[in-house]
This record gives C-alpha cells, structure tokens and sequence, in this order.
C-alpha cells in the first residue's frame, strides 16, 4: 500500500512538472511527403473540404498578400504528385514567413479545401479557443504558428 501510494506521488509530481507532456515549443513531427501528398491529391480527385492535412511542396508562385478582412501571406505549392496547392497563411494571427523564395520548401498542416485549381490550404496557425485543430508552416527549420 505504502509502495503504491509513493509511486503514484511521483508520477503525479512528475506530471506536475511537465516532465511527460511535449512542451508546446518542441516541434510538430515531420510529415511523409508522398503519403502527405497522395492524401492531398485524393481530397482534391473527390472534391473534398475541410479535411486536416499535412505535407510538403516546393514553392512555384508567391502572390500578393490579400488584405480583405484578415490579411493572409499567399503562396503556390508544387507537391510530388505534381499537384498545386495555394497557402493561405493568417498572418493576423501567425507570424509572416520571412525570406519565402520561389524554389524553397514548405510544411504545412493546415485545413484543406477543395477548389478546381487544386485546392488550398489555410488555418496554418495556432489553435484558437478550441474551435479549430491549430496548424503550422516550417520554412527553413523555423515554425510559424
């Protein structure tokens, strides 16, 4: 009993200390990019929206930012699949990509939606009140959320 009760005290003082959770600088793990893209290019092939999805692409196009309502950095994606993706990143409420150049590469997870020029992904930012899975970017090792 007294074996039980200190054992518990300790898993319960190291969870307090935040010892088993991930702190919420670590970053997102890595997506595969061919099964990341091949699941991007099946909610495109099906006409699918709002779909969580993870991935990766090579930068082909930086577009004007849209500042109607809340301001978004824009940008093309190329994927392995040869599929295009347009990024929308809120850049109300995550932080700009800095130094984004054509021919770079960019992570994403994000909320895709479908559209006929390949479809877009947008809600690459921090959670926000529980309403929304957060998403991010990862452009040259840095994490915006």
């Amino acid at each position: 009993m007294k074996k039980t009760f200190f054992a518990l005290a300790a898993a319960a003082s190291l969870l307090g200390a935040g010892l088993f959770l991930r702190p919420r600088s670590a970053p997102p793990p890595r997506p595969d990019s061919l099964r990341a893209a091949k699941s991007v290019t099946r909610a495109f092939r099906n006409r699918l929206s709002n779909l969580q999805v993870s991935g990766s692409g090579r930068v082909i196009r930086i577009l004007k930012d849209d500042t109607r309502g809340r301001r978004h950095q824009r940008f093309i994606l190329r994927l392995v699949t040869g599929q295009t993706l347009l990024v929308a990143h809120n850049i109300d409420l995550a932080p700009r990509i800095t130094g984004l150049k054509v021919g770079d590469t960019v992570e994403f997870t994000g909320e895709y939606e479908w559209n006929p020029d390949g479809g877009l992904v947008h809600w690459t930012h921090h959670r926000l009140s529980g309403r929304h899975p957060g998403g991010w970017l990862r452009h040259n090792g840095r994490l915006y959320r």
